[in-house]
């Protein structure tokens, strides 16, 4: 469906954000669908936009795609993600919108990722037009869901997302749209980077004001507008969807599939669904008052998953749908099984004491923490992690359990050191001894009474602590053996701490979400369809995931090579060529973890002829004996002039340390 290229938005201070239109054949006005994000509409993100927007205008809606303030070729610069100025800007988008001749005053927001999170936020603040969200792959809690901790764990995403918003913070508009002050533009959203986003990050390491400002989690109520939470288990944000069914007041549906980091009609793994029906029909609903029985269906739809061997990539996920017709769920009961020498068991086991010292190098089966499912970023086969843990393993599951919820992990343990993370994994065994993950968690022990203030573990003091896993829906086959495996690494998904700790447990517990029945029959999601690609001459495919590990025997160094492309396309609508290229490695010592280092470079490059424009960015990251240590570089290139560079070397404290352990 063709589409207006460009719209001018003008804002009460003058500045001009620019937007994308597809408008639907019939006339006369209709609601519209707002995506509203960062990604440049122009380039970086049309790819996605061909497939979802010209859906939804066939389906009877204006639907637009808005750069944000700073971004494309808006005007005005940005510094930081989720803040007030993006969702003050984002009531006056909406209001303009509702007012246009094309629309009937209804609009709806959709997103997938930052958009997703901003829907949220957005319908926090209650602008009058606002009538319906779709929210896909995004968090209600800042700091418990995303790519900068996990259980208060420094995630090495951090440093990877945070190096290529570093570098797309300042990309230039495109001359075609801008003209001649494309320059000035550019130059002034370089000049407004302060710090690397990943230094910001790190500075707040405990969830204080910075973290609960945009996490709706803070007030439900103050989301009043229907919301349908979308989701996939292998994503990093599939906790989100349960707290949302959960916890808003008002009309919500959720639906978790198989997929990674996408919308669904489009993810890998698959099966993948009719995700855009899905939308028209929610938005039909609430927008145009069309009675077709969607909110007379379960509340949560999910894909159960089936045991498989584990690899690091799927195309499809073996499973089937199930449904609840509420959540929480009357039909999933907790059965909770304790730890002992023995293993897991029933009933509650004799004192006993499991010490664990894990190698720098578990977790290189852990996949990423936030798959997309382009490589392999799939956890694999659990053993030799399993080996480096302390593993408590549960007799031969008589008949299948399926699990689906959040299962939950209460230990009582003492540390030898000041310092320590946690990370529990929860395993299918099979017969054969393959041990897939079935969800996992992390902890870190700064963080062991809440993520106010994080602060130094005492040596030898017995603690207790839970640590809930990520939701998930996985059906256990009989015969298999659930393993709860524990570890004080999880490298490279987690930065390790620079400290060699050894944890004693003493006892625990998990408590597994079980489902007893059937559940109502799952509603029909139809087969998964797109309108056409965009037309694309592809120069390098993009690729995510890890690539290669490697190992040296004589000093026990790892190394994972990761390749983080979005690829290099040349757009036949626009006559761009575009690269948007990434890599990253990490390396540890298998018995001193105070010798990991993290790197990632970035390159985003835009040609057309005579404007040849290139940004690269490089980051490093190291432990220091109470912190942190960023190391970034910034250059920009006119062609081959480098024309604005910056280096930063930040140190900052960590959660908890306080310098005194021995090291």
């Amino acid at each position: 469906m063709p589409a207006e290229e460009t719209l001018w938005i003008a804002l009460e201070d003058g500045c001009r954000l620019a937007a994308r239109l597809w408008l639907p054949k019939a006339a006369g006005p209709v609601p519209a669908i707002l995506e509203y994000l960062p990604y440049r509409r122009r380039d970086r993100h049309r790819g996605d936009d061909a497939i979802l927007h010209p859906g939804l205008a066939a389906a009877g809606y204006a639907a637009i795609r808005v750069d944000m303030r700073g971004s494309g070729d808006s005007d005005g610069t940005m510094d930081d993600e989720y803040t007030p100025q993006e969702w003050a800007d984002a009531n006056e988008v909406i209001a303009w919108i509702a007012a246009q001749p094309w629309c009937s005053g209804s609009v709806g927001l959709i997103g997938l990722s930052w958009s997703a999170f901003n829907a949220l936020q957005i319908a926090a603040t209650r602008p009058p037009a606002l009538k319906a969200v779709v929210t896909t792959c995004g968090t209600d809690d800042r700091f418990a869901d995303d790519m900068h901790y996990m259980g208060g764990a420094l995630l090495n995403d951090n440093l990877q997302y945070g190096s290529t918003l570093f570098t797309w913070l300042a990309t230039p508009p495109d001359p075609e749209i801008v003209g001649p002050r494309w320059r000035e533009m550019w130059r002034a959203r370089m000049e407004a980077i302060s710090e690397p986003p990943a230094a910001r990050w790190m500075r707040h390491a405990d969830r204080d004001a910075y973290w609960r400002s945009g996490s709706v989690c803070e007030n439900y109520a103050d989301i009043e507008v229907p919301v349908l939470a979308v989701g996939g288990w292998a994503d990093g944000y599939t906790n989100a969807v349960h707290r949302l069914l959960s916890h808003l007041p008002g009309p919500r549906k959720g639906v978790i599939g198989p997929g990674a980091h996408a919308y669904s009609h489009v993810a890998t793994p698959g099966p993948a669904f009719d995700f855009i029906g899905l939308v028209a029909r929610w938005f039909d609903h609430w927008m145009k008052g069309v009675d077709n029985g969607i909110m007379a269906e379960p509340m949560l739809t999910a894909w159960m998953q089936e045991y498989e061997p584990p690899k690091p990539h799927y195309e499809i996920r073996q499973g089937r749908w199930v449904a609840e017709a509420t959540w929480p769920s009357a039909n999933v009961a907790p059965r909770t099984l304790h730890l002992g020498t023995d293993g897991l068991a029933a009933t509650p086991a004799a004192p006993f004491a499991a010490t664990v010292k894990s190698p720098g190098t578990v977790g290189l089966a852990s996949g990423e923490w936030c798959p997309y499912g382009w490589g392999p970023d799939m956890p694999g086969d659990q053993r030799e992690d399993d080996a480096g843990s302390a593993c408590f393993d549960s007799a031969p599951l008589d008949e299948a359990a399926e699990i689906l919820g959040r299962p939950e992990v209460t230990l009582t343990l003492k540390v030898d050191r000041e310092e320590a993370i946690l990370a529990i994994r929860l395993n299918s065994v099979a017969p054969d001894g393959t041990s897939a993950r079935i969800t996992y968690g992390l902890l870190n022990l700064a963080h062991r009474d809440g993520f106010a203030a994080g602060r130094p573990l005492v040596p030898g003091e017995s603690v207790e602590v839970t640590v809930p896993l990520k939701v998930v829906g996985y059906r256990v086959p009989p015969g298999h053996r659930l393993r709860l495996a524990v570890s004080t690494q999880y490298w490279p998904l987690a930065m390790p701490l620079p400290v060699v700790a050894t944890v004693t447990l003493q006892g625990g517990t998990v408590t597994v979400p079980v489902r007893r029945g059937h559940g109502p029959p799952p509603p029909d999601l139809g087969a998964a369809w797109s309108p056409p690609p965009l037309e694309t001459e592809v120069i390098e495919a993009p690729a995510r995931g890890r690539l290669k590990v490697t190992h040296e025997l004589a000093t026990g160094t790892a190394t994972v090579e990761v390749v983080r492309n979005l690829g290099a396309i040349r757009i036949r609508e626009t006559g761009l060529e575009l690269r948007a290229l990434g890599r990253e490695t990490y390396t540890t010592r298998r018995d001193d973890p105070s010798a990991a280092r993290s790197f990632a470079a970035r390159t985003a490059e835009f040609i057309r002829g005579e404007w040849q424009v290139r940004i690269e960015t490089r980051s490093t990251l190291a432990a220091t004996p109470t912190g942190w240590r960023l190391h970034a570089e910034y250059e920009a290139f006119d062609r081959d002039e480098r024309i604005f560079a910056r280096e930063w070397a930040i140190e900052t404290p960590r959660a908890g340390a306080s310098g005194s352990a021995e090291r």
